[in-house]
């Protein structure tokens, strides 16, 4: 019913994974796998919804607290979660960074610490940072099962009242982690305890594979919390702009909604945003669950074309995303050295593990999110060049 191998072509497009590779990388003849944007034409249910709405032809200021924004997301946490929450919680954003950044500065002091588990979105840096607060890392521990946090290593940092806020990434980027229920609970009673603010980044829900099942955060949250999220990624139409989340006090929302209006003047959202996430929310489900089995597949391929050139890999397929974190660490290999060759020889961009944090050092970050045909060339290319330094 829908099609996602056919290759269209972005450059040309402003496209920041394609056009701009070179800003990251040195060269602008780069196969690119990098950036979590998909190769692949949005669900046509938002094609058509954009173009009625384009066809009325004014573009006037808009409102995004209207009943039909704000029942599609209560009924998609409904249908894909069994999550009822409550739409007087429901605020908006242009970015789920944007909002992650007011939240932190609401939330904490500068000077303060902000816990992240790591390997870490490199952007959650960004914004900590960015900000004049601390980052403060939490290793993540790979074991046969997949992921693990060390809770007792996590109550550690919480306990230590210099730290205001945990940045949770769930499912986490760029492990692909799921988090249980057990898991989740057992965080929320933990910064409950020792009065740490939540933020909950939950923008890769949509994209768990298997067994695995998303919990959204306010389905376990106590005390102070935020989720913030966006059909940006599951529907491939971050360009739009607009995100959203649920916050859960009063107050905090308040000052939210008043600094994005008062201070920043962002309170008219992008309307092809609104309709966009309407009709993903409404109609969308059946190209998405299309596209989750697409998306397996192409983690499956990654999976046994690794390892039979690499056995010592075993790589298994994240529990999440469309992101392949790769555990070269194996092979020994040298991350600059392995870099050099993929750009320069083998013209494939791949993210380097590094630009995660430390913990990353020995991976690496393939965007699966794309047509089989251009997923075949570019893990060809990293095979050819994991060999080139044997």
């Amino acid at each position: 019913m829908f099609e996602f191998s056919t290759v269209v072509d972005r450059h040309g497009t402003w496209c920041t994974q394609w056009d701009y590779v070179a800003d990251r990388f040195g060269a602008s003849d780069l196969l690119p796998f990098t950036i979590s944007d998909m190769d692949f034409a949005t669900a046509p249910c938002i094609t058509d919804a954009l173009h009625q709405r384009l066809d009325h032809g004014v573009f006037g200021y808009s409102r995004w607290k209207n009943d039909e924004f704000l029942a599609a997301v209560a009924h998609w946490f409904q249908q894909r979660f069994a999550c009822a929450i409550d739409t007087d919680a429901l605020v908006y954003g242009p970015s789920v960074i944007y909002m992650v950044s007011e939240l932190i500065r609401q939330g904490s002091n500068p000077g303060d610490g902000v816990v992240v588990h790591t390997p870490a979105y490199d952007a959650f840096y960004k914004a900590i940072e960015g900000n004049q607060r601390r980052v403060v890392g939490v290793a993540l521990e790979k074991d046969a099962t997949g992921w693990q946090c060390d809770m007792n290593a996590l109550e550690a940092v919480l306990a230590q009242p210099q730290n205001r806020i945990l940045l949770l990434c769930s499912p986490q980027n760029p492990t692909g982690k799921v988090w249980t229920r057990d898991e989740l609970t057992t965080m929320a009673a933990l910064c409950e305890r020792h009065n740490v603010k939540v933020i909950s980044d939950e923008i890769h829900m949509d994209m768990v594979w298997g067994e695995h099942q998303h919990i959204p955060w306010s389905a376990v949250a106590r005390g102070n919390w935020a989720l913030v999220t966006s059909g940006s990624k599951s529907f491939n139409i971050p360009a739009l702009t607009g995100a959203y989340g649920l916050i859960s006090d009063e107050p905090s929302r308040s000052a939210y909604l008043q600094a994005l209006k008062n201070r920043d003047g962002l309170s008219s959202p992008s309307v092809l945003a609104l309709v966009a996430h309407i009709a993903a929310y409404r109609q969308g489900e059946p190209w998405l669950d299309a596209l989750r089995q697409y998306l397996e597949a192409n983690l499956r391929y990654v999976a046994e074309t690794l390892n039979a050139a690499f056995p010592a890999l075993n790589w298994q397929p994240p529990q999440a995303s469309y992101l392949a974190w790769i555990d070269l660490r194996p092979l020994n290999l040298d991350d600059n050295a392995l870099q050099k060759v993929l750009i320069e020889q083998q013209k494939v961009a791949i993210m380097p593990g590094y630009t995660y944090g430390a913990e990353g050092a020995g991976f690496v970050r393939l965007n699966a999110g794309c047509p089989r045909s251009k997923l075949e060339q570019g893990v060809q290319r990293l095979i050819a060049g994991i060999r080139s330094l044997g």
